[in-house]
């Protein structure tokens, strides 16, 4: 198991972005069909914000869903926010909602897929907070 989880649709930006990471990483499901995941050990999760800007539907449906079972939420530690700068005051509102809602750090954001300093900074971010 994975100390991050994250959801990718099916653009794949934010699935990119884990990769470069280069740290083992568990992916909520794309599809309704697809079985759930449910996580056994402490976790931050990876998240886009969906919703062009209007803050409505800013958390994707899988996410929620994923949030929704009681065995994940006790476990969330913190969120790693992606975004676009285009959403203007709802960029990365995705991940103020969760950190808000599941009372954990939104530790970072970034945008779409990520800069190579977004990587280093992600990567070294997150061994120094699992250190902890």
């Amino acid at each position: 198991m994975a100390n991050l989880v994250y959801f990718s649709s099916v653009s794949g930006n934010t699935k990119r972005f884990v990769e470069k990471l280069e740290m083992p990483a568990e992916r909520i499901p794309l599809y309704p069909k697809d079985d759930p995941l449910v996580v056994d050990e402490e976790f931050v999760l990876l998240t886009p914000t969906y919703g062009g800007g209007n803050g409505r539907g800013a958390v994707p449906k899988q996410v929620i869903k994923f949030l929704n079972d009681e065995r994940n939420r006790e476990r969330i530690r913190g969120v790693i926010g992606a975004g676009n700068t285009n959403f203007g005051e709802a960029y990365c509102l995705a991940g103020d909602i969760i950190a808000r809602k599941c009372e954990v750090p939104h530790m970072y954001k970034f945008e779409l897929f990520g800069t190579p300093r977004d990587v280093m900074r992600v990567h070294d971010g997150l061994e120094e907070f699992w250190r902890h």
